[in-house]
Order: C-alpha cells, then structure tokens, then sequence
C-alpha cells in the first residue's frame, strides 16, 4: 500500500462523526464478515450435517493462513488506502456470496482463505486511514467508536445468525444473507473514503513517546505481543460457541455466545479509548491481556453456560482493546512509516493465531481426547498473555509520552 505524502484533498473536510462512522462500518465489514463469520456458522453447519469437526479446523485455518499472507502483503500493494479498503470491502461481499453458491469443500477452502487475506487488508487499510483522519483532526479518542465497529460487526452477525437459524431456512440461505448485510453496510465507508483520500500524516498529533531512540526494539517487543494476543484469543473465539452447543443443542441459546462476545468488544473500545486519553497505552494493554488470560482458562476451570458467557464477555472486552491500543502505539512508534509496521503487527497476530489450531491439533495426538487437548492448549494460550503482559508493564516504565492535542 502506498505512503506517500501528499496534501489535504481539495474537497471540503469531513467531520470527524462521518469519518469515524466510515471507518467503523469498513472494521464491521472486514472483521465481523471476512474474518469471523464463519464462528456462528460453525455450529449451525455441523447441525446441519454440512461440516466435521475435523472440515471446519480446516476451513478456520485456511482463513488464518489468508490472513497472514494479507497481513504480509498490504504493503506491498501499490494502491492508495482508500482504494485498498474497497477492494478488500468489495471482495469479501464476493467471497461470502461463494459460501452461498456451494457445497464444497474444497472451494470454501479457498473462499474462506480469500476472505482472510482480504480482511487483513481491509483492517490495516482502514486503521491508516481511519486514525489518520482523526490523528490529523486532533480526535484520536474516537478511535474507541472507530474500532468498535469490529464489535458491532460479530454481534451483528451472531445475532442473524440465531435469528435466522429457523428449521427451513438451508445454510446456504444464511450465507447470502450475510452477503446482502455485508454489502449493505460497505455502502458507507467506500463512498466516504473514496471522497476523503487519508491525509497528510506528517502533521498527526497523537502521543508520542518523549524518547524515540528504542522505538525498532519497543516495535518488535510489541509484534511479538501482539502474536501472543492471537495465540491467545483464538481457540476460545473459535470454539466458544461449540462448547456451548455441547451444552444445549438450541441455536436460540447456544448462539448468544457470539453475539455477547461481539458486544462486549464493542463496548469495551468506547470506555477504554475515553479512559486512556491522558493515560499510558502499554499499561492499559497489560492489564487487558491480563483479563483476556482470565477469560481463557474459565471454560477449563468451571464448563458451563454461565462460565462461557462470561468468557465470551472477557475475551470479547479485551481483545479488540488490545487491537486499538496496539495499532495506535505501532503507528506513533512508526512515525511516517505505519503502514508497514501496522501490517507487521498484523502478520503477528496473524501467525498466533494460525498457531493456535495448530498447537491444539498436535497436543490431541499426545492426550485422550480433543477436550483435553482443548484444554493444555487454552492453559498454554493463557500463559502467553500473563508473560506478555509482564513486557509490558516493564516497557511502559520505560517510556513516557507527551500527549499533544
């Protein structure tokens, strides 16, 4: 993706309401369409005989691995980040519209693995443009509202998908369906992003870290934190629906896992951004990882519906915090150069995350049985949190920051 500077466009300015209504429609579009759509699916396609536990770790993974390689080639792209943002937008209307036109597996496959790379361009896309916007209009609280647009776009999903989880309606039905909310709702942001290119960064003014001369270390303590972020929340972002399933075979219930996960995502971006204005990211990001390792090892200490909601609730509260405040601390770090260090966090998070269904599989071969394994892996997950959350707390002692408004 292209970073050269240019000036301010010509057409009138936006306001900051609209700019960050955009934004949060694209991150609803990308991550709760392209990225997670398929976790309510998931059970409602085993009930219907659609999929095997073993064919959907397949599907899942094949979206992680598109994930990676989007995350890996965002910047390389030679397309403006409004331009990026569409066509990711775009194309994942196309991809969820494949899910609807098949019954096989080898084509989910490669849509699922489509929608993952397309996902991670349409993140870092709208993350450049979308905080270089509010960097430049001295709004950087509003990046709470602009990435609970992730939020809204899993609670959105889950709950259609429980709503329309009905006895004739088949599961391609459900897919188009998607496809149709998924399209309405990219109208907003390719129309305002298209009149509004992303400013000129070299005027942003968000908080700096008062001393630069550690930032290429504190960037790559902070791409390895972020990876054990999705190591950390993807097992039970996967399977907390299925392990509710496990427990009440009723999408009217079971299905309210996703949705509340999704809400308390997007709750949580609003009250931390407004929260943290005046306050230290990387401790905020410590205590949240913090919270997330908590979340994560409560379906291994207590299974039951009340102990899944509220790890939903947990991880849900804390990982797309950990995603706001870590894409604003590399884009500061990086200076001019966000593009590319927010792609390098996302190819972070993008390996955790494949890792995570990997390291589960693998401890199934040496355990009785997947539950088991299930269970070593969130242990292991959780540990990763608590020791990332230890950097840190230390690196935040290290670094002080000027807030310029």
């Amino acid at each position: 993706m292209t970073t050269s500077k240019r000036p301010a466009p010509t057409t009138s300015t936006p306001s900051s309401l609209r700019l960050t209504l955009a934004a949060m429609f694209a991150l609803a579009v990308a991550m709760g369409f392209g990225r997670f759509a398929f976790t309510p699916m998931f059970p409602l396609m085993l009930r219907a005989g659609r999929l095997s536990l073993d064919a959907g770790a397949v599907l899942a993974s094949s979206n992680y691995l598109g994930y990676w390689l989007g995350a890996m080639s965002a910047h390389r792209i030679k397309l403006s980040a409004e331009r990026l943002l569409t066509l990711g937008l775009a194309s994942i209307v196309l991809v969820t519209v494949g899910m609807a036109a098949t019954t096989s597996l080898e084509v989910w496959i490669v849509l699922r693995f489509l929608a993952g790379v397309l996902s991670a361009w349409a993140l870092i896309a709208t993350s450049a443009w979308g905080l270089g916007w509010l960097a430049a209009k001295g709004r950087p609280q509003l990046a709470g509202v602009l990435f609970s647009g992730v939020g809204l776009g899993i609670a959105a999903v889950g709950i259609y998908c429980m709503l329309a989880a009905q006895p004739r309606i088949t599961v391609e039905m459900l897919w188009a369906g998607l496809a149709l909310l998924a399209a309405l709702a990219a109208l907003l942001p390719v129309v305002v992003s298209r009149r509004h290119p992303a400013p000129d960064m070299r005027h942003a003014t968000m908080a700096r870290p008062k001393t630069q001369a550690h930032a290429p270390v504190a960037t790559r303590g902070l791409v390895l934190s972020y990876g054990l972020l999705g190591f950390g929340y993807i097992l039970p972002a996967t399977y907390l629906p299925t392990l509710a399933r496990q427990l009440v075979d009723n999408p009217q219930v079971f299905g309210w896992a996703w949705p509340l996960f999704g809400l308390a995502a997007a709750l949580s971006t609003v009250i931390v951004a407004r929260w943290i204005h005046n306050g230290n990211r990387l401790h905020a990001w410590a205590l949240a990882h913090l919270v997330m390792a908590l979340g994560v090892l409560l379906p291994i200490i207590w299974f039951s519906l009340t102990s899944i909601v509220l790890a939903a609730l947990l991880v849900g509260g804390t990982f797309m915090v950990i995603t706001m405040l870590a894409m604003q601390e590399a884009r500061i770090r990086a200076e001019l150069n966000a593009t590319q260090v927010l792609a390098q966090m996302t190819a972070g998070f993008a390996v955790g995350q494949l890792m995570g269904p990997v390291v589960s599989a693998l401890l199934s071969r040496c355990v009785a049985n997947h539950a088991t394994a299930l269970s070593c892996a969130l242990t292991l997950a959780a540990s990763g949190l608590i020791v990332s959350a230890i950097y840190l707390w230390r690196l935040a002692r290290h670094t002080q920051y000027a807030i310029n408004h």
